[in-house]
This record gives C-alpha cells, structure tokens and sequence, in this order.
C-alpha cells in the first residue's frame, strides 16, 4: 500500500482510531503512549498506518509534540462521542494514571480565578492543560475533542455540546482615587469622553457595552492604552492613567482596598454569563467531572 493509498480493505482497526484520539487529545505521542500503556514507537506506527489508509497526514509534527491538521479535527469531531461510548459499555478501565484534564477559558479567567479554583485539585491527583484563547476558537476545538471543558462567554450553538450556567460577571466603571476625585460633582457619562480610556481593543467592546446599557448613547473616544489583556488594563488603570470598564472579579481586591473608586452605580449594571461546555460524550476520566463540580460549586460566590 502506498503512502497515499485510500483503498485499504478490510474493517479498519479500533485500536488505531482510539490511539489517533488520545493523540489529538493530548496533543503528543509520547502523552498518548503514556495514557495507552504501548511504546511511542506502537503510537508512530499506528498513526503513519492510519494517515496511509485516509490517504492523508493527520497532525504536523513539532520539536514539542504534535498539532492536529483540520482533518485531524473533523475525524476527532466525529470519532470522540461514539469511542466515548463504546469505552462505557466495555467497562475498559482507566490507565494507572489518570489522564489530564483539558479545560479551556479565558486569559483573566483563568489567572484569577479559575487556577485559584482547581489548584488545590493537584493535591487529590488531579492533573490539568489549561489552553487560554477566545470563547469561538475554543468551542471549536472542544468540538474537534481537543479539551473536556471549555469556560465560554456565550452559549454555544447546536445541540452537540452541553453548557451550563457557570456565573454572571458585572460590568463596573472605574479608576484611581486621583481620577475619581476630579470628577466629583461632573456629569456622567460627558466628561469621561474627555479624559483617558484604558482598554484591550480598538474597538471598545466592554466600554460602548457600557454606555449603549447604562447611559443609552453610543461612546465617542478614543482609546489612549490598547492592551490585548484586561489584567494589564487593571494595572494601567490603578496606578492612574485612566479610566476603564472591568468585569468585577477582575478588580474586586483594588475596590475594597480603596486602589480603584467606582465612578458609577447603576440600578441595572451590564453583565456578561459565562457558561461551562462539555465536550460530547460521555468522558471515562473521573477527574473531568471533579474539574466541573469544583468550578460549578465556586462560582456562586464569584
């Protein structure tokens, strides 16, 4: 049989689909050897027999590990549900270690919250790869079955993931005690648009949310600090450059010490759900379940 040879006969090997998604879960074919109990030489053999029989290379080898090419994750896609399944009705044990826990979410998210959440796990055996990225980049990968949950900022559409209500973050206006100070007795929302906005975009997502729901009018001003991450936007906002709009977790522990001021107390602030997705199927590894129950219970005093 060729390299590109599609016309293989015969039922194709189960063993070699299970070992191509530990691979693509784990995103190595040492990882997978580990998980599987075979060498990495079985692993190689068995994805090199695999890519012959689709015709086609299946992930990009790299110095560290190896990265699923897009039909790599189509197959992982289909494959992950039904393997899931099968690993159920078998009874087939899980490996003498555990395998990690892929969980996905955002960049602050996860920095100050979520890792303070599931660190203590280690101690119970409990190993997690966390992968920081936007909520669409995300949910396309937990549906390639790339990671086992995902901490998304909307509700993903269709019905092949499972979400749940995780917790709603509030939206506040803020700045240092200096800026605070100067505008005491000024009108709001006018006299902001003339003074610093510090932000993660050019385009002033959180910000224009803002005011379109607190003030009904559409923000004009443009940004004097664009930082692609809102925990440096809360550094550059506390030591006074500017004023910013912050999810509240964010800043929580510079409001009550009195580092940043509210500038504003709406009746109905804007808030922001995020959801916790499962990857489809039903998952063998007893720790994904802990990760869950653990971010779920924690998140009511978020």
């Amino acid at each position: 049989m060729g390299d590109h040879d599609t016309h293989g006969s015969g039922p194709l090997d189960l063993n070699l689909l299970r070992t191509f998604l530990a691979v693509h879960r784990l995103g190595s074919f040492t990882a997978a050897a580990r998980q599987l109990s075979v060498s990495q030489s079985t692993v190689t053999t068995q994805i090199r027999a695999l890519e012959n029989r689709l015709g086609r290379e299946l992930f990009e080898r790299r110095a560290k590990g190896v990265t699923p090419l897009p039909h790599a994750d189509e197959l992982a896609n289909r494959l992950s549900a039904p393997l899931d399944h099968l690993a159920v009705i078998t009874g087939e044990e899980p490996s003498s270690t555990v395998a990690p826990v892929h969980l996905g979410g955002p960049a602050e998210f996860m920095g100050v919250v979520g890792l303070k959440v599931l660190a203590p796990l280690v101690a119970h055996g409990v190993r997690l790869r966390v992968a920081i990225g936007l909520t669409e980049p995300l949910l396309q990968e937990i549906r390639a079955g790339r990671h086992d949950l995902v901490v998304a900022t909307r509700r993903p559409r269709g019905r092949t993931l499972h979400a749940e209500l995780l917790a709603d973050e509030e939206f506040v206006l803020v700045a240092a005690p200096v800026w605070a100070e100067r505008l005491e007795g000024q009108e709001l929302p006018a006299t902001l648009e003339s003074l610093p906005l510090i932000t993660y975009a050019e385009d002033l997502p959180i910000a224009r949310r803002y005011w379109r729901h607190v003030f009904a009018r559409r923000l004009h001003v443009q940004a004097a600090i664009t930082v692609p991450d809102l925990r440096s936007v809360l550094t550059a906002v506390t030591v006074g450059a500017g004023w910013t709009v912050l999810p509240s977790y964010l800043c929580r522990t510079e409001l009550a010490s009195g580092a940043l001021r509210l500038l504003h107390q709406p009746e109905d602030p804007p808030i922001n759900t995020a959801y916790l997705v499962q990857r489809p199927g039903n998952s063998t590894n007893p720790h994904v379940a802990l990760v869950r129950e653990r971010l779920l219970a924690a998140a009511k005093d978020w």
